[in-house]
């Protein structure tokens, strides 16, 4: 009997995974080592230690087994590939998850608000807004008590708005009255010396304008406020008690007001009101509809505290426009006056008239040129009353604000027919309308 030695091979070594810069680890590799090779080798890694379990436990790389299932086809289709691929990826985030809470907290994501339509539409409205709105500081002239130094300290601040390119700011009156220096601000921070170009004290409307690059200007949208509605939709910008810019929402309550000028006490008319909050320092900033298009300047508030919590007024912008208008081409405003001072309402109604009493009609203005008689008193001392106002060019007058409502309406230069009452006769006066004095 012969004998035949049989060469013993050596006890095959289980394959090892050895993750290198040229093949990395992926989840298809270990998917399908895994599923070939029970008992091979992996690094000590708590990641694949329990896909080695969950292997071993459940006969296979999740519940359904398809790994093995996929891995004895043979050849492997591309979407049995694909399937195995989701798997392990299923498989090593949730192994990470429950090996790692560091590591799982780094996949925590937290979700983004969710806006609704409106409240987008309002952020970009006032995104896109915010760079036209600037802020203005009113610096006056101050003597220290003791060491006599002149000083300029802020008197008062507001808000305004870039008109155009050329560095045109728009504002109220008030908010520069008095000022010996103004510094604008703009929406970066920038600060320019501001010089007045002109103002209209009786519609509380000024201009201003700085030396800053086309660049760093955005001129607001201009829309019209013509065609308003009660219970459209208001947005106020501004900077109120000196905060950075402030967005402030409401509807419009009322058109077609009428206030008076905070420095003449004429009146304004067509003036809209709404319920937007308007603090200290709103004033003369923008007023916008929903489109983000100018309508208005916030002008003033009626409160008995205040604050906010009364009724918020603004120029319309058909007003503002006119005005700015002539103070870009003529520094001022030309707007026809009568040239008389007159009594307040309440004195007229006490003597039972109505109608706008004459008190003062100076020889060189058009009233006394045109020879309307002022009140003044006899060699007794006995006062005579002067003309009373009752009617221009047919137009009914009761009292001051009628008389400025018809007055806005005329040109310089036009002849106005003003029928008045003196004594106990009624008589008709030609006028021919001047224009307003320079005001400094």
């Amino acid at each position: 009997m012969a004998l035949v030695f049989a060469k013993i091979a050596p006890p095959k070594q289980p394959p090892t995974i050895k993750p290198n810069s040229s093949s990395p680890l992926s989840p298809k590799s270990i998917f399908l080592h895994l599923n070939r090779n029970p008992n091979f080798a992996v690094p000590k890694s708590p990641l694949l230690s329990l896909l080695r379990a969950n292997r071993t436990a459940n006969g296979g790389i999740g519940s359904s087994n398809l790994g093995k299932l996929f891995v004895a086809s043979d050849p492997l289709s591309s979407v049995a590939e694909s399937v195995l691929v989701i798997l392990a990826s299923l498989a090593l985030s949730l192994s990470l998850f429950l090996a790692d809470v560091d590591s799982a907290a780094a996949f925590v994501v937290t979700p983004s608000r969710k806006l609704q339509q409106d409240e987008l539409a309002t952020v970009r409205l006032f995104k896109e807004n915010t760079p036209s709105v600037v802020y203005i500081t009113n610096l006056a002239v101050r003597q220290d008590a003791f060491t006599l130094d002149v000083l300029e300290v802020p008197q008062g601040s507001g808000s305004g708005f870039v008109w155009d390119t050329d560095g045109h700011i728009v504002t109220n009156y008030h908010v520069i009255r008095g000022a010996s220096d103004l510094r604008v601000t703009l929406a970066d921070q920038s600060t320019f010396e501001a010089i007045v170009v002109g103002f209209d004290q009786d519609k509380d409307v000024a201009l201003l304008r700085i030396s800053a690059s086309k660049e760093k200007l955005r001129p607001i949208p201009v829309g019209v406020s013509a065609d308003l509605l009660v219970g459209q939709k208001v947005y106020a910008i501004g900077n109120p008690f000196g905060l950075d810019h402030t967005l402030t929402t409401g509807v419009i309550s009322g058109l077609r007001r009428e206030i008076s000028s905070a420095a003449t006490g004429r009146p304004i008319q067509d003036v809209i009101q709404t319920d937007a909050a308007i603090n200290p320092g709103n004033s003369g900033g923008p007023l916008l509809d929903s489109s983000g298009n100018l309508i208005g300047i916030n002008t003033a508030i009626y409160s008995p505290s205040g604050a906010s919590s009364g009724v918020g007024f603004s120029i319309p912008v058909d007003t503002v426009s006119g005005i700015v208008e002539q103070l870009v081409k003529f520094g001022k405003v030309t707007r026809p006056i009568l040239g008389i001072k007159f009594a307040p309402d309440q004195s007229v109604e006490q003597l039972g008239f109505s109608g706008v009493l004459v008190l003062d009609a100076p020889a060189n203005g058009p009233a006394g040129k045109a020879g309307l008689q002022p009140t003044k008193r006899d060699s007794f001392g006995r006062l005579i009353l002067g003309d009373i106002i009752t009617s221009v060019n047919g137009k009914k007058v009761t009292n001051g604000s009628d008389l400025y409502r018809i007055l806005d309406q005329c040109k310089v230069g036009e002849k106005v027919i003003v029928e008045v009452i003196r004594g106990e006769q009624k008589e008709k006066i030609p006028v021919i309308l001047e224009p307003k004095p320079d005001e400094t």
